[in-house]
């Protein structure tokens, strides 16, 4: 228990000019009680208007004479409390990542008010069975026949669910009191977590590793057990049994008594990776996501917090899970763009969980068959531990693959979705009665909507961006959620040529229907999983054979194992090419590789067709031959001539204001700034010496200039010393805090993944 008399308190108002602890007296009715990480409320401000606030610190140093102090006034009652590595790691999200304090203590906080318990009651017997049927004729005598149902069913069972005698027997709470009374019965409640996890089947132990995967899992478990805490990176090929590899991990922990994270990029992920682990740690394995409950989600944080679950599982918001002995942080996919925050502090789980695997004195292990660029990097340099799967469990090989030149598919007079070669393939595929999964990294009816007489394109009036065509001819801006119907006729000429380009989901799907009458097609994309277990029902309904076609979007190239499905097709490889964005090639890469490790997963050999109109373009060609080091030397040549990461750091910063000219005044007074504090190149005297200089590029408007009237700039700083580009965060920082509160704003993101 913290002593002392004093608070630091940092105030839930996430605005600069308040992030910074506050000072307040402990109440004596508070003395003793109050701890570090509790939930306050205190006066604040001129007004004293009661605000919540966080315990970072209990002192008995105080910083100004006692009749200048102002009370706490409670504990915020229902609020959990942050443990004190959660308030460490906050603070080092808001050094790294140019967030206010409050942002990152929310962020590290997944669980922000306590609930209620769930609870069971049950109805005891508490008479013999005598008695009991002495009751009971008294009370048929009497016509009491509601105590009468009740007694019958206890004349035979000593403990009834008082769901069952309030519900099927249709007997009052009134009158179980009244028998209570009478002693012929008890009621007694009982509390109980709830349990997200939907899966009943019988624990199965470990498969036998191969040679290559016993290695990996002694080396780390050895290296843990020496203190030896460096990162752990596994190159391993699609299909090589990464997760089993994992497994054989966690098992090692929790037989010394450690738990473990396990990161997946997103939740469609979920069921497949937890009915694994599932089978081997049965209900000492839980999940942390979007999608639970507030009751599930405080549950199993609680859980965690016992020691009374060995694993959890969720994307990575489940890094935050509050286990008391961490052994190990295991993210797989780790070259996942979604394991980066879209929302302050913008902080990466991979940077965030070495950090706190640093605090905990647990192990870090990175999985993927594409790793990133910066995880590579790292590897090549030393920092990360490599370890390889070259070959697949089922000792099978690679799919064939083979690359589609759409250009020449349209030359000839093929003007479907589908090249020649893929709807051969798939129609052989049908015959076979095995699985197809088509990937496009499309959504929906997403094409935007222009007059081929004019040009004109249908644009959001609050976003500069165009607008989608959906079903039942609505235009969706994706941005700020504007909707409208499609006009008949052009807004600009009146031309009633105003068409859509449909290159989505939806289209292939009614595509496959009509060019293979009566085809079995399920789509899975945002549209069609919305809903709680919508993943795990488009998964499963797959994995049963009830669709002969997967369509889906760039979730269904992730990490699923269909041991069926023998021919992928990616209808339009170079989308992802066509971003204004350094990392586009990886993504591209990334993307095909992934997709075509879903193909001959099981004892059947498996083929990929890779549609595109840049078949010449290195990622595509290597990809085809998933040949990652060959495309990694090709792209590290060009980030380093660049300076991009992971060459260099980069800092994004985004100012933000309703009005255009003062938008762009700040960018420009900022960018002034920071040119000021890097000395036209050369560090100040804050920096250390023989720090390389600081690239500026900027300002200039954002890639989406205006999002829901709200005007954008932007400046990119480049250095290959991380710590500059905080120097300067915390320059930028200072002189926005000089400003009045305003509707304009300005936001930091460091290695950003993708373009403004």
């Amino acid at each position: 228990m913290a002593q002392g008399r004093y608070a630091n308190i940092i105030i839930d108002i996430s605005h600069e000019k308040v992030d910074k602890t506050f000072q307040y007296k402990i109440p004596e009715k508070l003395l003793g009680v109050l701890e570090e990480g509790m939930c306050v409320l205190v006066p604040f401000g001129k007004g004293n208007h009661l605000r919540q606030g966080y315990v970072v610190e209990i002192t008995e140093k105080a910083e100004f004479p006692d009749h200048k102090q102002k009370y706490i006034e409670d504990i915020s009652r229902g609020s959990v409390p942050v443990e004190a590595d959660a308030i460490r790691l906050a603070a080092w999200m808001k050094r790294n990542y140019g967030s206010t304090m409050i942002a990152a203590l929310r962020t590290v906080l997944p669980v922000k008010r306590s609930m209620k318990p769930k609870e069971k009651k049950k109805i005891l017997r508490r008479m013999t069975p005598e008695e009991v049927r002495s009751l009971l004729g008294e009370s048929i005598r009497k016509r009491q026949w509601a105590k009468a149902r009740v007694l019958s069913e206890l004349c035979s069972e000593p403990v009834l669910p008082y769901s069952l005698v309030t519900g099927k027997l249709n007997v009052s709470p009134a009158t179980l009191r009244s028998l209570e009374s009478e002693g012929a019965l008890s009621i007694e409640s009982e509390s109980y977590y709830r349990n997200p996890v939907k899966i009943e089947t019988a624990e199965e132990g470990g498969k036998q590793l191969s040679g290559e995967q016993q290695r990996i899992v002694e080396k780390i478990l050895s290296d843990f057990d020496a203190g030896k805490k460096s990162p752990s990176l596994i190159f391993g090929i699609t299909g090589s049994g990464k997760t089993q590899v994992y497994l054989s991990l966690i098992e090692g922990m929790a037989e010394r008594g450690k738990q473990s994270i396990m990161l997946i990029p997103e939740i469609a992920l979920t069921y497949q990776t937890l009915l694994r682990f599932y089978k081997r740690f049965g209900d000492r394995v839980s999940v942390m996501n979007s999608s639970l409950s507030a009751g599930e989600k405080y549950d199993q944080y609680e859980r965690a917090k016992k020691g009374e679950i060995d694993v959890i599982i969720g994307p990575r918001s489940a890094l935050f899970v509050p286990f008391p002995d961490l052994g190990m942080i295991v993210m797989d996919e780790e070259h996942e763009s979604s394991y980066k925050s879209e929302t302050m502090p913008r902080f990466h789980a991979r940077e965030t969980a070495q950090e706190l695997a640093r605090m905990k004195g647990a192990s870090l292990v990175l999985g993927s068959a594409t790793p990133s660029m910066e995880a590579y990097y790292r590897a090549g340099k030393g920092e990360y531990e490599l370890f390889t799967l070259t070959r697949r469990l089922t000792g099978g090989t690679l799919a064939q693959t083979s690359i589609v030149d759409l250009r020449k598919e349209l030359k000839s007079g093929n003007r479907s979705i589908f090249s020649r070669k893929l709807q051969e393939l798939m129609e052989e595929r049908l015959k076979k009665k095995e699985q197809t999964m088509l990937f496009l990294n499309r959504r929906g009816y997403a094409g935007f909507v222009s007059c081929r007489s004019c040009g004109y394109v249908m644009k959001c009036p609050h976003c500069d961006v165009s607008l989608s065509h959906h079903m039942g001819e609505r235009l969706v801006c994706h941005y700020c959620g504007y909707e409208t119907a499609k006009p008949a006729r052009c807004p600009s000429c009146a031309s009633p040529y105003l068409l859509g380009f449909k290159a989505g989901t939806q289209q292939i799907e009614e595509q496959l229907s009509r060019r293979f009458p009566g085809i079995r097609v399920l789509r899975m994309d945002k549209d069609t999983t919305g809903t709680k277990d919508s993943y795990e029902k488009i998964l499963t309904a797959f994995a049963a054979g009830e669709a002969d076609v997967l369509v889906g979007t760039q979730m269904i190239v992730k990490g699923h194992d269909f041991p069926n499905v023998t021919l992928v097709g990616v209808l339009a490889a170079d989308l992802s090419l066509n971003d204004s964005d350094y990392r586009s090639s990886e993504r591209t890469f990334q993307l095909l590789v992934q997709a075509a490790g879903r193909a001959g997963r099981g004892d059947k050999p498996g083929e990929v067709v890779i549609q595109t109109y840049r078949p010449e373009h290195y990622s595509i060609i290597r990809a085809a031959s998933q040949d990652y080091e060959a495309f990694y030397k090709e792209e590290i040549l060009y980030r380093e001539l660049a300076g991009y990461p992971p060459a260099a750091h980069m800092m994004a910063v985004l100012i933000t204001s309703p009005d255009e000219k003062k938008g762009e005044e700040l960018a420009g007074e900022i960018t002034r700034r920071v040119r000021e504090v890097t000395c036209a190149g050369k560090t100040d005297a804050a920096q250390p010496s023989g720090s390389p200089a600081v690239k500026i590029i900027g300002p200039a408007k954002a890639s989406i200039g205006k999002i829901n009237d709200v005007y954008r700039f932007v400046i990119y700083c480049k250095s290959a010393d991380y710590r500059q580009l905080t120097v300067i965060k915390d320059k930028i920082e200072q002189y926005a805090g000089t400003l009045m509160p305003g509707e304009e704003s300005v936001q930091f993101d460091f290695n950003p993944m993708d373009s403004y």
